[in-house]
């Protein structure tokens, strides 16, 4: 298929340039190990490459994606925990320093979780469930009458996965140590504009 041939030509094309200009690096990478001080959780969202929208190098962030960028609150029943396995690995494993939540414009597990996902599944859906954990959040943006929930609903997300995120207890005590930052961020696809979460004032603010 012509799709897959082009991910083997962009590889050709990687190990033939970046690849050779960043070799140093990776010779490092390979022998020393990953140190990234940076966790980004972004949306699998073909068009959020936290890479790209950061200008990323290798080995510089360990990146976490799923349907909404979404973080499940810390609890030990249930399921797999795969969301939560990253975190831990994230913050106990590799000590990294920050953490960012990422959003962006146009989600389509957003848009799931305000109209149902529509993907002709038979029985339960996976996207349906998922998206359960930010119902309290959608009821509320919907009942506030906003002309854009979608919107709305995009950016309160990223503030519901920061409280979660504060929920597992070792990064709670790494916070309050000083030695662990949370972050939200949300990126508007159309203009490529980043906006950044200032917590004490509850708004996203263009970077």
């Amino acid at each position: 298929m012509p799709e897959f041939t082009a991910l083997v030509e962009g590889y050709h094309r990687f190990r033939s340039e970046s690849y050779l200009e960043q070799k140093t690096r990776y010779d490092e990478l390979a022998s020393d190990g990953q140190a990234p001080p940076i966790m980004v959780i972004s949306c699998c969202d073909s068009r959020v490459d936290p890479a790209t929208v950061f200008d990323t190098v290798p080995g510089q962030v360990f990146a976490l994606r799923n349907v909404a960028n979404l973080v499940p609150p810390y609890e030990l029943g249930g399921g797999l925990h795969g969301v939560s396995a990253a975190i831990e690995f994230g913050v106990l494993g590799l000590e990294v320093r920050h953490i960012v939540v990422l959003g962006h414009a146009q989600c389509g597990g957003i848009k799931a979780s305000l109209s149902g996902s529509d993907l002709g599944v038979t029985g339960p859906s996976f996207v349906d469930k998922w998206m359960g954990l930010i119902s309290e959040a959608r009821d509320h943006v919907l009942a506030t009458g906003t002309d854009d929930p979608q919107h709305e609903l995009e950016l309160e997300t990223v503030k519901v996965s920061i409280a979660n995120l504060r929920s597992f207890p070792f990064i709670a005590e790494r916070e309050k140590a000083g030695v662990l930052k949370l972050h939200g961020a949300y990126f508007g696809i159309a203009e490529g504009r980043l906006h950044v979460l200032n917590e004490e004032a509850g708004v996203f603010e263009p970077q």
